[in-house]
């Protein structure tokens, strides 16, 4: 059974170039066979299949003067040769593709066994022929050539509503097609409009064009079409077909395209020239005074200057979320080395918080949008956040001013008021208890609490709690808090976008 999922696909379009006889086709098919020898890609060989008896009027059959008539008419094959190509297409490894014309032709890929169905641009909206297209199980190809984008969207939208498994290719209908009218931009545009549907190439360009695939790649096609054949004595190429030689070309920038693109993930790896030369220029981290044994490494006991000393440590090293603590003696001046501090990092901790928050959010069924900012404040410092602490998502701040607070189980909000913002709160999930200018009061979900400017407020949960806030403008600078330290803490709050992924 062929894999027809395997990605990139490179597809040989035969079309009419076996010429009639099916030793020619059989013989383009070798010569592609070894032109793909040694390259890591999915390869396709496709033929155009038409009931000529049907397809062409009967009355034009022999006006050889309309040129694809002629064509047509002279490289006929009959239903039982086209089936020895395309039985030499599948010994010979490739996946096998097939352009119907008609009705009939569709039955005939059916019964010969094809892998995929291609849909030519002249049809991609023959109604007809799409109906009947649609009802085979297999996989759908189409190009769009010469079709406006709502005639697209209604071709998509098809296949869709009947669970076809539909790829597109941007398509321009020259032949052989100027390289300023090759419109490679579309293939980005296909993407963006339909997202999750496969976007290919099908390429008229002049055969020794092998830039464009290269943009194609880049620009995230995964299907590509050319159209192929075999010159000889007798037999001269289509202006837009390609030689097996140029389609080894075409292949090999293809393959040079993915190598310079690389993977499309996070890079976790990095050559060490690059690493080298990135550190030879970043700013070390040197002490400003003489900083003792076990004392914390605070911004203003250093400076940040090049060059830099082996497993030294660098600015982009000192997060807000990263503490690190002298082992020996470091002199003034004298650079602070790695092997020579303790680091503690708190990234791993807000993670965990914001794990947290989902967690409280999930029990009590409350939505909040995940495209708000979450603020969370550490009054007093990150490693005490399970005890003091908060995370509000601020909906809208405008003349008014909705909040969502999260409390964890056990957290205590610490005391403060506000000078300017009158509050009010809606106790959605959980409990709390509430101190009000020292007043202690239990409140429990659907409780509503007013807090008006002035009042001093503090509240603890044992449950975990989550409080719709509504109240007058907020900002920054007016909440202001009984514990002084804590208005003195400049990094106590960090916020954190994309919570929700």
């Amino acid at each position: 059974m062929k894999d027809t999922t395997r990605r990139p696909l490179f597809i040989f379009e035969m079309a009419n170039n076996h010429m009639g006889s099916v030793q020619h086709g059989r013989n383009i098919v070798t010569a592609l066979r070894d032109a793909c020898e040694g390259f890591p890609f999915q390869f396709a060989v496709k033929l155009q299949y038409r009931d000529i008896d049907t397809c062409i009027h009967p009355d034009y059959k022999h006006r050889y003067d309309l040129k694809f008539v002629k064509r047509f008419s002279e490289t006929r094959l009959a239903w039982e040769e086209y089936k020895q190509l395309k039985d030499a297409i599948d010994a010979a490894g490739f996946t096998s593709i097939c352009t119907p014309w008609d009705e009939i032709s569709v039955d005939r890929i059916e019964e010969h066994g094809y892998d995929f169905i291609k849909i030519p641009s002249c049809y991609l909206t023959d109604w007809p022929l799409l109906e009947r297209i649609a009802k085979s199980d297999k996989p759908i190809i189409g190009s769009e050539a010469g079709v406006d984008i709502e005639s697209i969207d209604k071709v998509v939208s098809f296949f869709r509503h009947r669970d076809r498994v539909f790829s597109l290719m941007h398509c321009v209908g020259e032949y052989p097609t100027k390289d300023g009218n090759l419109e490679l931009g579309q293939i980005a545009l296909l993407k963006m409009r339909y997202p999750g549907l496969e976007i290919g190439y099908s390429t008229h360009e002049r055969p020794d064009n092998y830039e464009a695939v290269k943009i194609a790649i880049g620009l995230g096609a995964t299907l590509f079409e050319k159209h192929v054949g075999l010159p000889t004595e007798t037999i001269a190429l289509k202006a837009y077909s390609a030689t097996p030689a140029q389609v080894k070309r075409w292949l090999q920038s293809a393959l040079d395209a993915y190598t310079m693109i690389g993977r499309i993930e996070a890079r976790s790896q990095f050559t060490p020239a690059e690493a080298q030369t990135l550190r030879d220029i970043q700013r070390g981290v040197f002490a400003r005074s003489a900083i003792a044994a076990g004392d914390a490494i605070e911004p203003a006991a250093v400076f940040y200057a090049m060059p830099t000393a082996d497993h030294q440590l660098v600015a982009n090293d000192m997060s807000k979320y990263t503490s690190y603590r002298a082992i020996s003696p470091v002199e003034a001046g004298s650079p602070i080395l790695s092997n020579n501090v303790q680091a503690c990092d708190r990234r791993g901790q807000l993670h965990r918080i914001v794990g947290e928050v989902k967690k409280v959010l999930k029990r009590s069924r409350v939505i909040v949008p995940g495209q708000c900012e979450l603020e969370v404040s550490h009054h007093y410092g990150i490693d005490q956040f399970d005890k003091f602490g908060s995370t509000v998502i601020t909906v809208v701040n405008r003349e008014y001013c909705k909040r969502v607070i999260v409390l964890l189980p056990g957290q205590t909000h610490p005391e403060q008021w506000h000078e300017q913002k009158d509050e009010t709160y809606h106790i959605l999930y959980g409990e709390i208890a509430l101190k009000l200018d020292g007043q202690e009061q239990v409140k429990k979900a659907n409780d509503v609490i007013i807090i008006p400017h002035g009042v001093r407020h503090a509240f603890t949960t044992r449950t975990g709690t989550v409080i719709e806030e509504v109240s007058s403008f907020y900002t920054q600078g007016d909440s202001h808090y009984t514990d002084k330290t804590i208005s003195a803490n400049a990094n106590r709050k960090t916020f954190v976008a994309h919570w929700m992924d």
